[in-house]
Order: structure tokens, then sequence, then C-alpha cells
């Protein structure tokens, strides 16, 4: 489905932030893209080249997603970012969604759009932001997606590479109210498939990363540092005994989902699903998908995001609900244990804790009840 021209803004010039934009362009959207100020190199990379580039071939790789397209606007003004448009796509890491919705926040107007992705968690917190700020009152839309819709990499100054696509992204908004009239502007927008979650709790422990990033990241961290990064991640650091602890990881989320009352599906199906694949298992999966294995390097230490993103802002905050749900979660915290004695950190102090979430006092109920409204 093309865009007649709709206006959206992108906030963010990192991975996914120029592959979000270069995709909307290329669906016929009028895109503005900001970038943050100390990260807006690439802003005047894309106006010196006149756009995005999405290259065919990289590293022996040839992409089927690949081309040119214009960005119509660019900006470090964050006020005439906001201004654009009413679809705002924020696709950054999660430790930067809080700073950046601050810096929006005196900017935005009732009946704007603010899609996380990855989401983690992120609408419950940045409506506190709200809250806090003297906010209350306006009237704004979080949307949560499980990921982002590519596995992509900035490949040069204005230029990326798209190893793949998913065929579909699931999300849920909040309030979840208006999921029925904000997600189909979204999914316009993207041009695929956004399969409405039940709330954004859901949106959280769907996100593919948790099985893989962090416990493939830390089980292999040694080999990793000492090599530099050397290496094919999902191929190379998948063996059958990390699959098979990644499995098991797997059962408790799925445990905590039933506990608030979710019917989550497996790390294993989500990953066929979203890729169009059928492995029988995550390590045939790691090692053969045709997507990932194009992916070339690895975390060269326990600063990458895969630790300092994932753990804080996906595995906390889905640890501290099996706790209020009283289930045992042993190599859940046994990841999060060794992540912060490898960054001397306490990340579920640091991370996306109950309180920061909005949900602190309340039962299992209360909580299903407060994201569902």
């Amino acid at each position: 489905m093309h865009l007649s021209k709709q206006r959206v803004t992108v906030i963010g010039t990192g991975n996914a932030g120029l592959t979000t934009a270069y995709s909307l362009s290329k669906a016929g959207a009028e895109v503005c893209l900001h970038g943050m100020s100390g990260f807006d190199k690439q802003i005047d990379h894309i106006h010196s080249n006149g756009g995005i580039q999405a290259v065919k071939n990289l590293n022996g790789n040839t992409f089927d997603n690949f081309g040119f397209a214009p960005i119509q606007k660019l900006t470090k003004n964050i006020e005439e970012a906001v201004g654009f448009s009413r679809l705002l796509f924020i696709p950054v890491p999660s430790y930067a969604q809080e700073i950046i919705f601050q810096e929006l926040l005196p900017f935005l107007h009732n009946g704007q759009i603010l899609v996380l992705m990855p989401g983690n968690f992120g609408s419950l917190v940045l409506q506190q932001i709200k809250i806090a700020s003297g906010y209350e009152n306006l009237d704004i839309t979080f949307v949560d997606a499980i990921s982002i819709p590519w596995a992509c990499r900035i490949s040069g100054r204005a230029e990326i590479a798209i190893f793949g696509s998913k065929k579909y992204l699931p999300m849920a908004t909040y309030p979840s109210r208006y999921a029925d009239v904000v997600l189909p502007l979204v999914e316009n927008a993207l041009g695929i498939p956004t399969p409405k979650l039940q709330n954004v709790i859901q949106a959280g422990l769907e996100n593919i990363n948790f099985g893989a990033h962090p416990l493939l990241t830390i089980l292999n961290m040694g080999l990793l540092e000492n090599f530099e990064g050397n290496f094919n991640y999902y191929r190379d650091c998948c063996s059958k005994a990390t699959a098979n602890a990644a499995k098991f990881l797997d059962i408790e989320r799925l445990s905590i989902g039933k506990a608030m009352g979710i019917e989550l599906i497996s790390e294993l199906e989500a990953m066929n699903g979203l890729y169009g694949t059928s492995f029988s298992n995550l390590y045939d999966f790691n090692r053969n998908s045709a997507t990932h294995i194009a992916i070339q390097g690895a975390p060269e230490s326990s600063q990458h995001r895969y630790i300092t993103e994932d753990v804080p802002f996906l595995m906390v905050p889905t640890l501290h609900l099996a706790q209020l749900a009283r289930i045992d979660t042993p190599i859940l915290e046994a990841l999060i244990h060794l992540a912060n004695a490898f960054n001397q950190m306490d990340y579920t102090q640091t991370g996306r804790t109950l309180q920061k979430m909005g949900l602190d006092g309340m039962t299992i109920n209360q909580i299903k009840d407060f994201v569902s409204y």
C-alpha cells in the first residue's frame, strides 16, 4: 500500500532511524528526519547525498531491498520536527527514549502519535514522565512495537544495508482504546501488517530480542571481548547448548505471560512467523536464517546494547513482573546478575522498574486494568 504524501517524522539517525526514513520515503511519504545533538552527522551526509542509499551488495551478500530514497526535510531543530506531522516514529534504543521524549514534550500537541520501535514497556515510562512534567492533559497516543521491521545496519555515509524485513510487526497502544484508530495509520505508513496485541505489557513480553541477544552475548562474552567481536554473531555464538538455555529462558517468559493472562507465542514460532521461515529449533534458525547469517560482526564488549539495552529495559521489567506473579525465573535472574557483574551495575534498580512504569503497588489484576483503559 502506498502513501499519498502522508507526512511522517522520524526521530533518530541510527541504524533503525535511517532505515525507517528510507522505507517511509520509498513508500511515498513526505519524511522529516531529525538528528539529535551529538548524533546528527548523518543529517549532513544525507543532505550532501540528496537522500539515503540502501545498498544491493555488502560483504558478499545480495539484498532484495535496495535503492535510493530522497528525504524531504532534514532538521536538527526538535520543534520543527515535532510540528511537521501527526505521526512520529522514534526508532531508537530504549535508553534514549526518555531523553528524547523530554525534549519532544514541550512541543507535542493533542492528537499526535508516538511510535516506539522497539517499545520495551516505554509507553508506560513516558506516560509517567508526561504526568510528572505537568502535561497530564496532553492527549497523545503511544505505540509500542515488539521490535523494528528490519534487520539493518548503517554501512556508510547516508548509506544503509537492509539484510531482511519482517513479514509483520505486532504492536499495542497506550491508551489501548485508541488501537483500532491508530494502528491502521501506522500500518499504512510501514506497508506491513501491524497485528494488534492485547496491551503494551504483551508488546514488551513479545520482544524477540529477549531470548537471543542478552543470553548469546553473556554466554560468549570471553570470546567476544578477546576477539573484538570478529564473529558472525547468530551463527557463531549459537551452539546446541546455548540454544537449549534459550529454550528454557523462553519457558520462563511464557509462564510470566500466562500469569498476566496473556497467551504469548514461543520465540521459535515468532521468529519463523516474522521472517517467513520454518525451522524446527532455535539452533537451526540462528545458524541458517538467511537474514541473520548475512549480518557480519558481533558485540565487542559488555557495553554493547545487547546488554546495556536489552537487560535493563527488557529483562528487568520482565523480572519484576515475574516476582509480582511469584513465577520462578532462575535463568532470567542469572543472566541479569551476570550482566550486573560484567558492567558493575545494578540493572534491577537502574532499569525499568514497576515504579518507573507507574505500576508499583499494584496487583496483577490492577496492572491488567491499568494497561487496558
